[in-house]
């Protein structure tokens, strides 16, 4: 709910947002960022390997990944949704289009579990 608040100032976020084969749990357009929230399961040897295949072919479309633990989505999703959003800025930035003016509590988002490269 706190990506998917529309404003001139927030970059816009899809939810189940379908790009390939696949289905990002979020993306924002304008970043080319994807935006994967990871539970439990993600740390098992076959889903680190399928994540990492779907990285790789997410980031050779132009798309950045940038994973979350959803552990630190229940934590503070207030803090996530900030982060998230930053990033997005930074790469809109990267971009060339002006970036949004979200507010910041001065904290960054929790590590992610995994980030892909960035193209």
């Amino acid at each position: 709910m706190r990506l998917r608040r529309r404003s001139p100032d927030n970059p816009v976020f899809r939810n189940q947002h379908p790009l390939g084969s696949y289905i990002l749990d979020f993306y924002c357009p304008a970043a080319k960022l994807a935006i994967e929230i990871d539970g439990d399961g993600h740390g098992e040897d076959a889903q680190i390997e399928h994540d990492e295949r779907r990285d790789r072919w997410l980031n050779g479309q132009g798309v950045a990944v940038y994973r979350v633990l959803a552990s630190s989505v229940f934590r503070d999703a207030d803090d996530v949704a900030d982060g998230v959003r930053r990033r997005a800025d930074e790469l809109i930035a990267l971009r060339g289009a002006a970036p949004s003016t979200t507010p910041s509590a001065g904290r960054g988002p929790p590590p992610p579990l995994r980030v892909g490269g960035e193209s």
